[in-house]
């Protein structure tokens, strides 16, 4: 299978180049016109161009955008037919990989993607009468003005942004500067290697409280390595979960209806009508191009449809501090409700395998046992070789229970694989 849960990666290799040469040649052959760009990841250069020249081979014309993050590429898309990105996301350095959108900053659908996996080796090349043209892009001011026109932070509000040595670097500390915020950056220098694990979790962030607490700030807000990406602590320092952050965007969009995935909390369907699907951005965002005013997954994969129906990380770290300015947050978070949520990973070179002996139709969608008392879904990681748990239940007794029935299927079908 070519694509994961989100775009297509792997470890950097000949293979990868070889791929990224023949997915811009499939992308090329069915849109005239495409914007791209990439992360801050070394690799990222040499892959644009593998991308490029397979898309300019089939006459297609490429517009470049540099380093730039993934929203800011699928937002500069609705004036062309697609957009490519070159990402691996909140994968370690040594991988990369492409997202692909439609205009509307929409995921390739399930079917885009079977189209690229069932024709990539067959698509001709053009003779050198008939090459397409590589021209540049003002990708990043495009996009920082449309977030500026929708949202008011208030005037001083101090608050941390941490890019994570990825492409938020490149766009977001200075847009919450121009809507007047004092921002201090962290580990927003493009050097291509990440000083903190890209994934923003609270357990690679221990060093933000304290910075919180020094700087006396409102918040601060978090990026993974291509800014697609947004979490965040208030002002006590403590770090709001996936779960919450959901909540607190619904509850302040005034959202009715919320798109999210079937590892999220069931606390979301006590404020707003929900329906879910498989993990992963790009479920979310196919789905609600369809129905709902709001969509994401815990992962803090937060989607707008009013910009854009790719997660936009900047944009919601703008949001954030709109919130951050008018309500108190910690309040805020006290009313929601909760229930005990576990979430584990282990590593499983075998993991798709195991899946299917255990009867999921789709390793990544996994498979989810659910009761009035609460749930527990395990799956695949889309994105790397990991098995990925997740319970909740009424009490702290009942989640533990249904993370130890997901975590007894995986062990019966390790047994029954030898």
């Amino acid at each position: 299978m070519l694509f994961g849960s989100s775009g297509i990666r792997r470890k950097y290799d000949d293979n990868l180049i070889s791929l990224a040469l023949r997915v811009g040649k499939a992308v090329g052959s069915k849109n005239r016109r495409i914007v791209m760009g990439h992360d801050t990841r070394t690799t990222g250069p040499l892959l644009s161009s593998a991308f490029c020249a397979g898309a300019c081979a089939t006459g297609a014309t490429v517009f470049n955008g540099g380093i730039a993050p993934t929203p800011t590429v699928a937002y500069a898309g609705r004036c062309t037919d697609a957009a490519c990105m070159i990402t691996a996301s909140h994968n370690p350095e040594p991988y990369n990989g492409m997202k692909l959108f439609n205009p509307d900053g929409s995921s390739f659908s399930s079917k885009q993607q079977k189209e690229i996996e069932d024709t990539i080796d067959d698509i001709p090349w053009e003779n050198w009468k008939q090459q397409g043209i590589l021209s540049s892009t003002q990708a990043i001011e495009e996009h920082a003005s449309a977030i500026a026109k929708k949202i008011h932070i208030k005037e001083d509000l101090k608050v941390i942004n941490d890019c994570g040595n990825g492409a938020g670097s490149v766009i977001t500390p200075h847009l919450l500067t121009r809507m007047g915020a004092k921002t201090i950056a962290v580990n927003a220098n493009i050097s291509g290697h990440f000083a903190r694990p890209s994934e923003p979790l609270p357990e690679h962030l221990l060093y933000i409280p304290p910075l919180i607490k020094k700087s006396e700030a409102t918040c601060a807000v978090v990026h993974d390595g291509d800014a697609d990406r947004m979490m965040a602590f208030d002002k006590n320092g403590t770090y709001i979960s996936g779960d919450t952050l959901l909540i607190l965007f619904a509850k302040y969009l005034d959202a009715k209806q919320v798109v999210t995935t079937y590892d999220t909390s069931m606390a979301i369907e006590e404020v707003a009508e929900v329906r879910r699907t498989p993990v992963g951005d790009a479920y979310v965002s196919e789905l609600l191009v369809r129905w709902g005013d709001f969509g994401g997954e815990p992962s803090g994969a937060w989607i707008f449809p009013d910009i854009s129906h790719c997660p936009d990380g900047p944009f919601a770290a703008a949001l954030f501090c709109e919130m951050a300015g008018e309500w108190d947050l910690s309040s805020e978070i006290a009313s929601i409700p909760s229930y005990p949520l576990l979430r584990r990973s282990i590593p499983i070179d075998n993991a798709h395998d195991l899946l299917y002996t255990l009867g999921a139709v789709n390793p990544t969608d996994g498979i989810r046992i659910e009761e009035e008392d609460g749930w527990c879904l395990v799956r695949a990681s889309g994105t790397e070789p990991k098995i990925r748990f997740t319970a909740e239940g009424k009490t702290p007794e009942i989640a533990k229970k249904y993370l130890q029935k997901g975590e007894e299927m995986i062990t019966i079908a390790k047994r029954e694989a030898k």
